[in-house]
């Protein structure tokens, strides 16, 4: 499936427009809402709840965001929404949430937390949530992941939304929990016509690789990932047909 234009019409906000001296957590309700005050698109991260709900967070652990310790995955939706980020004082929202907040005001570029461990084919339940949510919601929302079973598995669930692999060099220094032969294989993006993607999201040092440009001419829409300076935009928009910011506005 192809992705709406409205993709490509304005930068895309990292984990919305987010800045805690400004009172913004990442993923939170604020950040969404300035993101959306200022007409860009929002990219945000899913992780699964203890009882099967997508919530929207970044991490694996609450403790860099929220004055909590412990799993995400070890808390209910209702325990998780009780938590205050830092920064702005609301709480985890669910992705549901989200989506009722949003509204289709903006495009959602939605990235699926790999919850395997090592990128492998233990996925299922947060995928299956995501596609839920994603039912009768009527916004333009894409849907993408490091780990090309979770985009497998959306593929063949029917999921009728744009997917697309978030790709990256995988250094052994980025990915130490990867094995080395899987990262060989991850880099070259082997995957991306299987799982029947679109787009990639790559990492945007690593725009000049040889596969990047063959998705491209191929036909495939190229995002970025994480573009932080003007300079370094106008660097990635030479390769990228748009780019997934933070630190500044693009």
């Amino acid at each position: 499936m192809i992705l709406p234009a409205s993709f490509f019409a304005k930068a895309i906000t990292h984990r919305g427009l987010h800045n805690l001296d400004e009172g913004r957590a990442e993923n939170s309700m604020a950040a969404f809402e300035a993101a959306i005050a200022h007409g860009y698109g929002i990219e945000l991260d899913l992780q699964l709840s203890k009882d099967g709900a997508a919530m929207a967070f970044h991490d694996y652990d609450l403790g860099r965001l929220t004055d909590e310790k412990g799993a995400v995955a070890q808390r209910t939706s209702k325990e998780l929404g009780a938590i205050p980020l830092k920064g702005d004082g609301g709480m985890i929202p669910t992705f549901g949430e989200v989506l009722a907040f949003v509204a289709g005001r903006v495009p959602l570029l939605i990235e699926i937390k790999d919850q395997d461990g090592i990128m492998g084919p233990k996925v299922g339940p947060l995928e299956d949530a995501t596609a839920k949510a994603l039912e009768a919601y009527d916004g333009d929302a894409a849907v993408m992941s490091f780990n090309p079973h979770s985009i497998g598995h959306l593929h063949r669930i029917g999921l009728d939304r744009p997917l697309g692999l978030v790709t990256s060099a995988y250094t052994a220094e980025g990915w130490p929990t990867i094995p080395a032969k899987w990262r060989d294989e991850l880099r070259d993006i082997p995957d991306f016509d299987a799982v029947g993607a679109s787009f990639i999201s790559h990492e945007a040092e690593d725009l000049s690789r040889p596969r990047v440009s063959t998705l491209k001419t191929a036909g495939a829409k190229v995002f970025c990932w994480t573009i932080k300076s003007a300079k370094a935009e106008a660097e990635a928009r030479k390769v990228a047909d748009n780019v997934t910011f933070e630190g500044y506005l693009a």
